[in-house]
């Protein structure tokens, strides 16, 4: 097979973009075998229902013996476990990353854990939807989207070229950052605008003057829009919210002093600061859509955007 770039490659976690990584892997022929490896048997089952691999444990040692990729797909409070779970069974010169919307605490957890003799590569593609498990992946979830590398120093720059000749061949584009630039940037573009959402749809619940069936009724007014964010797996932004906690924790405190501003604005009738907020808001939308991040149609081009009726994150 002529697009074959790793002859094994490891799966530990099998969700929504494990499962979407099986899936490309399979469709592009990237790999010569896929071994899955998930926490519990009801989701190794379903995985193996689904045929997303070749071969299935529990046991992340045993997915990965003889690998040449493997792919941490774990949420990124768990990523330090499975570092160690996993180490003695890496065979020298084997490529390990993962896909952690964290990437300092990631790294803190999983360096110390993983032998010398191979590259570690912490990677995050920045891609998904609000759904989990393995049933919600899809072939095409990475499609023109980004995945940032984030290398330590000194690492193979072959290795680092031959995971993002990978990654491209899954449809991403692939750009390389600092980890802690990394967490900052994902905090405002993600983890701020996930915690925003939670904490309306919960303000919104907790209203004791407007109903729950009103709240539903009239969502399409742009509370639903909010909703598709917070109905997001828990367990992953919990520990995404632990795992970034000083660069959240600063974007949370800029917010709250822009949302002051705001507040001070409607209270003095300044129609003017409004106006403009409101309209340099509104260009950074149109530069989202010039830069291929999004469609310019209803809806946002949720209906049309992606395949198999998954919504795009």
């Amino acid at each position: 097979m002529s697009n074959v770039q790793f002859k094994k490659i490891a799966l530990i976690g099998i969700g929504l973009i494990g499962s979407s990584l099986a899936r490309v892997i399979r469709e592009r022929q990237l790999a010569e075998t896929i071994s899955v490896s998930t926490r519990t048997s009801e989701t190794l089952e379903r995985a193996h229902a689904l045929e997303l691999g070749d071969s299935y444990t529990t046991s992340p040692a045993e997915a990965v013996r003889d690998a040449d990729l493997v792919i941490v797909c774990v949420p990124v409070g768990a990523s330090g476990r499975v570092a160690r779970d996993m180490a003695a069974e890496l065979k020298p010169g084997v490529i390990v990353t993962d896909v952690g919307s964290t990437k300092k605490s990631v790294i803190e957890q999983m360096a110390p854990a993983l032998p010398d003799n191979v590259h570690f590569i912490p990677g995050h593609p920045i891609a998904g939807t609000e759904h989990s498990g393995p049933d919600a992946g899809f072939a095409q979830l990475f499609q023109g989207r980004w995945c940032i590398l984030t290398p330590p120093p000194g690492t193979d720059e072959a290795a680092i070229e031959a995971l993002s000749d990978f990654w491209q061949a899954c449809g991403s584009m692939v750009d390389r950052m600092d980890p802690d630039h990394h967490d900052l940037v994902l905090a405002i573009v993600s983890h701020l605008p996930q915690l925003i959402a939670y904490n309306i749809v919960g303000t919104a619940d907790d209203l004791e003057t407007v109903t729950k069936s009103q709240v539903i009724k009239y969502s399409a007014s742009g509370f639903r829009d909010f909703t598709r964010l917070a109905a997001s797996d828990p367990t992953m932004w919990r520990d995404v919210c632990l795992n970034n906690r000083d660069a959240i924790l600063e974007m949370l405190a800029r917010f709250s002093e822009d949302l002051a501003s705001l507040q001070r604005a409607i209270r003095w009738g300044d129609g003017d600061k409004l106006f403009d907020l409101f309209s340099r808001t509104r260009h950074i939308r149109k530069s989202i859509i010039e830069a291929g991040q999004d469609v310019d149609v209803p809806d946002f081009g949720r209906h049309v955007a992606v395949t198999e009726n998954q919504p795009e994150n």
